[in-house]
């Protein structure tokens, strides 16, 4: 028997970077009764407070829906690993913390697709409302929002040299990539609060707990969407072995990510109605968009060897010094432990042709094989590089009616041979980075991909051995395709999606900060949508 909670407004779906900021926007007028139903738990775990916890959290089936690609062709038949966030913050609680909007142009070419509202001056207002920026109020930052963003509390010397030969190199320095323009080398700034994780549920959530009209529900795993005249009328959900049903007189908000909405879309009975019909799902509107047109940074993890200068291989080598590393955290909130996964960053043009950076390195002064291993037994760095723009798309969908099984995510990385040359450029691009003088002093060695892999077929096989996800999947929901530019999914009434799924084209770097301004904005469209 199904237990029907009704009488909401608004139902949405997924507590993540999207979920939160809605629930909170939409729930602030108490006329509005509010449910937020999440398939993850509580963020009561400890190691999502502490910065390097993202290394406990990724992967752990208590904070990771631990989903796996198929096997990509353009990465030598590998299967990658592709975490997305299964806990109250979603991917907020276990990302990499950095703060990146992307470039004027990103947006701007969204509105020259026809999706009006949409250009960055549009979109700017919602970045700068939701921001609590270290500098304060500004023409680009904001001062007083939910969110804090705020200086790293670390220096490594092997960091400052990288950013000097980058300039070398021609890479202007930078002290903000978040004006529009985001050319240059510098540090990210990161969504933590003193040294801590400051998580979308921190930000936004929690402080709208205490409305009597927001409800949260937990451990909830949402089967597909009750659809009824064409409208979307409420979602189905399992809870504690039970089957529930959450009624909406007003809307549905799909928030599950990339990954997730659009598989809730399929399990619904929207999609391509061949494949649903051979799953035994039955189709309620033929739309072969969903799932489609998925993008993703694809990050090439470079790596040398170096001596003269610490790095965290070494540091993190004895137990004298993993207990100075927790000493530090512990007095100061400072050092490795509240270190983002990558710390300092560069944006820059993998040629001349190139208008706007289409580059992306994310810089570290450790090695290790692969993510979540062991690190190197040698002092390194690691400069990891993405296409920012790929031309490559690839694809998610459901495998089965049940909302238990993987999908099948088939990134199709590196498929288009213009990917292919920008990989070649980027590796190379390091590499002449590497080659400044103001790294010469620490004799750097090239020891991922190898120094000895230079023609182009050898190359590209090393980079397929070596390149994995930073993370950031895009636009399996794309405003044009599936939703129009007030995010309504077209053909179904009551039903929307905001979160990164609606990007027609992926943003010009990480993709957190976005994902809160499409949330942002999505919430002000149905707030006025529904006067």
């Amino acid at each position: 028997m199904t237990q029907c909670m009704s009488d909401f407004d608004y139902v949405i779906v997924g507590a993540g970077s999207a979920g939160c900021v809605l629930a909170n926007r939409l729930s602030a007028n108490p006329r509005n009764r509010v449910l937020l139903i999440e398939a993850g738990g509580r963020d009561n775990y400890h190691w999502i407070r502490i910065p390097v916890g993202y290394l406990y959290c990724i992967g752990n089936p208590r904070t990771d829906w631990c989903m796996v690609t198929e096997p990509e062709a353009g990465l030598n038949g590998r299967r990658l690993n592709y975490a997305r966030g299964k806990v109250i913050g979603g991917c907020s609680s276990i990302n990499g913390m950095i703060y990146i909007r992307a470039q004027s142009a990103d947006y701007d070419g969204w509105r020259q697709m026809g999706l009006a509202g949409w250009g960055w001056d549009d979109v700017l207002p919602y970045f700068r409302k939701v921001e609590d920026h270290w500098l304060g109020e500004s023409a680009f930052h904001g001062a007083g929002g939910e969110y804090r963003v705020e200086r790293q509390r670390l220096r490594w010397d092997i960091l400052d040299a990288f950013q000097r030969a980058a300039q070398q190199h021609g890479v202007p320095a930078t002290t903000d990539f978040n004006r529009g323009d985001n050319d240059g080398v510098g540090l990210f700034e990161v969504t933590q609060k003193r040294g801590r994780r400051w998580s979308v549920a921190d930000a936004f959530l929690k402080p709208a707990l205490k409305r009597p009209n927001l409800a949260v529900v937990t451990d909830a795993l949402v089967d597909r969407l009750a659809i009824e005249d064409g409208r979307a009328a409420g979602v189905h959900y399992r809870m504690g072995g039970e089957a529930r049903l959450a009624r909406a007189r007003g809307e549905v908000i799909l928030a599950a990510g990339s990954i997730g909405s659009p598989a809730i879309l399929e399990r619904s009975g929207i999609g391509d109605a061949r494949r649903l019909a051979e799953l035994g799902i039955v189709p309620v509107l033929d739309q072969r968009q969903v799932g489609e047109n998925l993008q993703d940074h694809l990050q090439i993890r470079c790596a040398w060897r170096v001596s003269g200068v610490p790095t965290l291989n070494q540091r993190a080598a004895t137990l004298w010094g993993k207990a100075m590393i927790g000493l530090e955290y512990a007095l100061n909130r400072s050092g490795p432990m509240a270190m983002a996964p990558s710390q300092l960053g560069a944006f820059t043009r993998s040629g001349p042709d190139v208008a706007t950076p289409d580059l992306e390195y994310h810089v570290q002064p450790l090695t290790l094989e692969a993510f979540g291993g062991a690190l190197d037994p040698f002092p390194g760095f690691t400069a990891s590089v993405c296409n920012l723009r790929p031309l490559s798309r690839g694809s998610t969908h459901v495998a089965s009616a049940d909302p238990l099984a993987q999908p099948l995510i088939r990134p199709n990385y590196l498929a288009q041979e213009a990917d292919r040359q920008v990989a070649l450029a980027a590796v190379r691009q390091a590499r002449a980075i590497v080659s400044q003088p103001a790294l010469a002093r620490y004799q750097p060695q090239e020891v991922r991909p190898g120094a000895a892999i230079t023609e182009d077929a050898q190359l590209i096989g090393a980079i397929g051995d070596i390149a994995t996800t930073i993370f950031h999947p895009a636009g399996t929901a794309a405003m044009g395709r599936v939703t129009n530019e007030r995010l309504r999914v077209t053909g179904i009434g009551g039903l929307r999606v905001a979160d990164c799924s609606v990007m027609p084209a992926i943003t010009s770097g990480n993709t957190n900060a976005p994902t809160m301004m499409i949330a942002e904005k999505g919430a002000e469209m149905i707030l006025a949508d529904a006067r």
